[in-house]
């Protein structure tokens, strides 16, 4: 029995989800004529209360689209110095767009009012690059797991407002944080210009991401998406497992949550562990003492069976995620409070 805690991204279709993707109606979703494509574009964008999405075959690809849309180049975006879009896209503000990002020394990932206020470059002095985006991510990755508090979204919508800034949010595990805060989907559609959300991670389909704005914005995403390689053609199949997930894996992220906060008690109480990160949703990141050797630690591991990743820096992470069952929670469990 394996066990693949590196990411929630490891998942494979359920047999119900394979059946669904199975009976999909199918089109050419090029010439948007897919219509199980357009029937979760537009379950998503109902969702969120938007007026359009768009899907498209990775998170990343819909973020480096929502970048491209809000800056020209030589501009500048603001997100924090943990964040997806500028650690794990391959540098692909600069390359797609030809924008740079300005660093926030957030908390956990998360960015404050104030913070990005003091970030924004002054738009008359034309020696610095012009601020024209600030990026969110909820929950934060690297910041495992964390959740943003409403208001704070609120309080830095506001300072986009004031300062002429277009406002993203990277929701890639947005789904996690709606069950974790008992949130709605509408509380964010009303706030931010654009959204992508992701379909391959808590909620367990094989594939894709959905961008959300206004009519205007997903028509010139559309041709963004075109030039980035992003349209497929019988997309439907694709797009039913995305429906499967909404419509049955949504609610089942607390079991994920409850398991990610239950390995975090029992290695706050072994010997070896240093610190453990509060745990919010299925992230969880903690640290060894000094004396202990990090990648020694993730090779025994390994040889029960047990995967997970390090970030560096002396911080490992897991995941907890569908295919991560009871059975192997309990294991899991036992595994870390008998280690030497």
């Amino acid at each position: 029995m394996e066990i693949n805690l590196v990411s929630d991204t490891v998942t494979r279709p359920s047999h119900e989800m394979l059946q669904q993707m199975f009976r999909a109606k199918v089109g050419d979703d090029v010439y948007k004529q897919d219509p199980t494509v357009i029937e979760l574009e537009e379950t998503v964008a109902n969702l969120f209360g938007m007026e359009e999405a768009l899907f498209f075959p990775s998170g990343t690809m819909a973020n480096q689209t929502a970048i491209k849309l809000h800056t020209q180049p030589g501009e500048e975006l603001i997100c924090d110095k943990w964040a997806h879009v500028y650690n794990y896209e391959g540098g692909g503000a600069a390359f797609n767009s030809g924008a740079s990002c300005k660093l926030v020394d957030g908390n956990r990932g998360m960015m404050t009012a104030a913070q990005v206020t003091e970030a924004i470059n002054p738009p008359d002095f034309y020696h610095s690059p012009l601020s024209s985006l600030v990026c969110i991510e909820n929950t934060t990755n690297k910041g495992g797991g964390a959740c943003y508090e409403l208001q704070t979204l609120h309080d830095i919508k506001e300072v986009c407002n004031q300062n002429n800034l277009k406002y993203h949010l990277d929701g890639a595990r947005l789904w996690n944080a709606l069950v974790a805060k008992k949130q709605h989907p509408t509380q964010f559609g009303q706030l931010f210009d654009t959204i992508s959300v992701c379909l391959s991670k808590g909620l367990g389909a094989p594939v894709g991401s959905v961008l959300l704005g206004s009519h205007g914005t997903i028509k010139r995403a559309l041709r963004v998406r075109k030039m980035l390689g992003g349209g497929m053609r019988q997309a439907g199949y694709l797009a039913a497992a995305g429906l499967y997930a909404l419509q049955n894996n949504v609610g089942r992220l607390e079991e994920d949550h409850r398991r990610a906060k239950e390995l975090a008690a029992i290695l706050q109480q072994q010997p070896y562990v240093d610190t453990v990160e509060p745990v919010e949703t299925n992230i969880l990141i903690f640290s060894l003492k000094p004396q202990y050797n990090e990648a020694a630690f993730v090779e025994k591991l390994k040889q029960k069976s047990i995967f997970i990743s390090s970030l560096g820096k002396g911080k490992l992470r897991i995941v907890t995620h569908l295919d991560y069952k009871e059975v192997m929670h309990q294991y899991v469990l036992e595994a870390f409070s008998k280690m030497v």
